[in-house]
């Protein structure tokens, strides 16, 4: 059976490109980059190059670039780094619809003291900018709000609330792990002071990432050791993976305008065929203002997981929102926050593609998935009681 991929949000095949650019250094290319000798050497120029390429991707600076293990590890250290260089600041600014990377983070801040003020979403995902400006206060030590988000695709305006942020002399990070390799970003035309991206949302190996930092923002570093990362982050270079990544984002860039074309075209394609054949579904979020690869749709009366597994039958992957809170059987904290009806939001779905996926799969799947919700549908007495009151009426 065919495999039909569709949560890259989740994680992304590595391009055979990025796999190719690794290989040596599995093998001939081992050398240790901080060693002095030619050996090491050259492996440690080849991490730089990767890190322009990085820079190249979010139109920064080389050296505000530093590798992390994930995007989790890179919201960690910018959070962490601007309570430790304002210890007298007890107030951080995020809303209600973050990955759990800086979600569960900021819970466990809350329990030692830390204030959160979590802003609210309209029901399309959006901001409301008022609040986000009263939210702002001379205790507020950081703002991170990430620039997509992970489950509806609806973008913030980042760009915006950091000069705000900026006007008020407070730090501004951004998870962006959704939104590189995206939409363009250019770090030289805004005032974000620190940035997230994760590798295998872009088609790089799992367990690498980066951390922008703006020239001139003073930075405590996560973790402590070597001299690594310019001091910045200590410990031994993830070198294959690194490589990878600085080859993921010279073809994200590259792919930019495909992704904004080709790939949005096949998730409207996606949403209009479900939406024409199938009744009591919804888009969830902003349709104008997302990413280009991202659709999360509600079916009403039927159960997301069962939904999956049906897919899976099919050969086709999606989820039912973050792959990081996939053991959870609670609905989305994100759909909950935008006032997704309670019958709507336990049948929530999110396709997410990528520049590999083609036409035919896409038919494929709007060809099963009317079918899978019939089949849930006349199992589900909630549905049943529905067509009853309607033949009432």
């Amino acid at each position: 059976m065919k495999l039909i991929y569709l949560d890259n949000n989740a994680t992304t095949m590595v391009a055979p490109e990025v796999l190719e650019e690794m290989l040596p250094y599995f093998s001939k290319q081992y050398g240790n980059p901080s060693s002095i000798y030619s050996f090491g050497a050259n492996v440690s120029k080849k991490i730089e190059e990767a890190r322009e390429k990085v820079a190249d991707l979010l139109g920064a600076e080389r050296d505000e670039i530093i590798f992390t293990s994930c995007g989790t590890e890179g919201d960690n250290a910018a959070i962490m780094s601007a309570l430790s260089i304002n210890p007298e600041k007890k107030h951080i600014v995020t809303t209600k619809v973050e990955h759990p990377a800086v979600k569960v983070l900021c819970e466990s801040l809350e329990t030692k003291g830390y204030r959160i003020t979590r802003l609210s979403v309209k029901s399309d995902g959006s901001l409301d900018l008022d609040e986000y400006r009263d939210s702002l206060t001379p205790d507020t030590a950081i703002v991170s709000i990430m620039w997509a988000n992970n489950e509806t695709g609806v973008l913030f305006p980042v760009e915006e609330l950091a000069e705000i942020a900026k006007e008020r002399d407070i730090l501004f990070h951004t998870d962006a792990v959704q939104a590189a390799g995206k939409i363009p970003i250019n770090m030289k035309k805004n005032h974000i002071d620190m940035l997230s991206i994760s590798g295998h949302k872009i088609h790089a190996p799992k367990g690498v990432g980066a951390l922008y930092i703006r020239q001139g923002t003073m930075f405590s570093p996560f973790l402590i050791g070597g001299h690594q990362e310019g001091g910045r982050r200590a410990g031994t270079e993830n070198v294959t993976s690194i490589i990878g990544l600085g080859k993921a984002c010279e073809l994200a860039k590259l792919n930019l305008e495909k992704e904004n074309t080709h790939v949005k075209a096949l998730r409207d394609y996606l949403e209009n065929g479900l939406l024409k054949n199938i009744t009591n579904c919804r888009i969830n979020g902003n349709r104008n203002n997302r990413i280009p690869n991202t659709t999360n749709m509600s079916f009403e009366f039927v159960e997301g997981e069962s939904i999956l597994l049906l897919l899976d039958q099919y050969g086709i992957c999606a989820s039912s929102g973050s792959a990081c809170t996939s053991g959870s059987t609670a609905p989305s904290h994100v759909l909950d926050a935008m006032g997704v009806p309670n019958t709507m939001i336990h049948g929530s779905i999110r396709f997410s593609l990528s520049v590999y996926n083609t036409q035919d799969e896409i038919d494929y799947v709007i060809d099963v998935m009317p079918k899978i919700i019939d089949k849930l549908r006349q199992m589900s007495p909630y549905w049943r009681e529905e067509k009853k009151i309607c033949a009432q009426v």
